[in-house]
């Protein structure tokens, strides 16, 4: 039964890596099957292993919300952009997925595009930017994006190989 359950933890962790890429709590969903599976099932993970997949989730959420901003930043944007990259990018990700119906592609491409002309708006309109500048700001934002969706589920592969080797090993 011990390994039923072991396979039932990998696909889930496996399908999971899709949903953060789809920019959903992909991540979260492990860690509670994780522990459903501990509590009504079999105990496969120990607290440790829990804490560590869980520690590793808090950090992929903290990259993620501040990536844009941190492009939008870098790149000399005031805090009116960094506000709509992050906004942009919500946006985006989500009309990236009804526009371009190609699962995880529409998506990212959504938030990526949303962040970089959410940022470009808000500099323009609330940063008082000349079109140039904004543009550049737009693109940090857009890059900002593009690396926390890579870093992030770089991460859920991480968690998700640490809940499969807890699981069968």
């Amino acid at each position: 039964m011990e390994y039923v359950a072991a396979t039932v933890m990998a696909l889930i962790a496996l399908l999971c890596i899709g949903l953060t890429l789809l920019t959903l709590p992909g991540i979260w969903i492990m860690l509670s099957a994780a522990l459903l599976i501990n509590w009504l099932w079999e105990p496969l993970f120990s607290p440790w292993t829990l804490a560590a997949a869980f520690a590793l989730g808090v950090l992929a959420e903290v990259i993620e919300l501040f990536a844009s901003a941190a492009g939008t930043k870098k790149a000399g944007g005031t805090k009116h952009g960094a506000i709509w990259s992050i906004v942009g990018a919500l946006i985006g990700a989500l009309a990236g997925s009804i526009l371009i119906p190609i699962p995880i592609v529409g998506t990212v491409i959504g938030g990526v595009v949303g962040a970089g002309l959410a940022a470009v708006a808000g500099e323009m309109a609330f940063g008082k930017q000349h079109w140039k500048d904004a543009a550049r700001i737009g693109q940090g934002a857009a890059i900002g994006r593009l690396l926390s969706t890579v870093l992030k589920a770089g991460i859920a592969v991480v968690v998700a190989l640490v809940l499969i080797v807890a699981a069968f090993f």
